[in-house]
């Protein structure tokens, strides 16, 4: 599959507001796969990404196997290390934790991920990654020993996704965690929103439909919504197409 990040972009010109389920390697069961993936496709899910920040080899390539088996939807993925980068997968994101000062995240990583990355042929997506308060220490904080911006300094968060935009990134991505207390509010993702001239991706702490949709409203051109789905698959019923 080819021409993810055109498609994105084709998307967004059509007004068209993508949403993507995250999927965790260390938190689904192979057994379950193929029930889930088909609660997705009912879904409005447009895409599916896969990762988590402490992931045991081998286990990402394995889900994207299975998963693969069951959906037609393009897998991207959300590594939080360099043993979670599979072939298997359509695209990934390649993340750039800008809201942090650690180099390894900032570029450390990804020059280990060439060599693996020269040999493959996933689309690469450079993005900016943003981590943004939210209430409670997530496992980025923790594995990336950063400190996230500040719900309330705002011109921080703007000023930081813009210059990934100018960095040269084709993604900027809000996130307030896995299993956030609180998502990103709609305020800030206004304000950034109108300063970019790339898709604007959010996602963490969003657990209902009224939320995805405020996000939406608010200027997301693609939100992500892990958490809620693995603590209850109803919500599925909610985002039927």
């Amino acid at each position: 599959m080819k021409g993810i990040y055109q498609n994105i972009i084709t998307s967004i010109s059509n007004s068209e507001k993508l949403l993507a389920v995250l999927i965790d390697p260390d938190k689904m069961k192979p057994k379950v796969v193929s029930s889930f993936i088909s609660k997705v496709n009912q879904s409005l899910a447009t895409h599916i990404f896969v990762g988590g920040s402490e992931v045991e080899e081998g286990f990402t390539d394995a889900l994207v196997t299975e998963i693969k088996k069951h959906t037609g939807l393009p897998i991207i993925l959300f590594p939080g290390d360099v043993t979670q980068i599979t072939d298997k997968a359509d695209a990934i994101l390649f993340l750039s934790l800008i809201s942090g000062r650690n180099p390894d995240y900032l570029i450390g990583k990804h020059v280990e991920a060439v060599s693996k990355l020269s040999k493959m042929n996933l689309e690469v997506l450079p993005t900016g990654y943003l981590l943004i308060e939210n209430g409670k220490q997530t496992s980025v904080e923790r594995v990336s020993k950063t400190k996230p911006i500040k719900r309330n300094q705002i011109q921080s968060i703007i000023n930081t996704a813009k210059a990934g935009e100018l960095l040269g990134m084709k993604l900027i991505y809000l996130e307030a965690g896995s299993g956030a207390k609180d998502s990103i509010d709609s305020h800030t993702i206004s304000m950034v929103k109108q300063e970019l001239n790339v898709p604007l991706i959010v996602g963490g702490g969003i657990r209902s439909k009224v939320e995805l949709e405020l996000a939406f409203k608010a200027g997301a051109d693609l939100v992500v919504i892990g958490t809620a789905f693995e603590e209850d698959e109803s919500f599925f019923n909610e985002i039927k197409k």
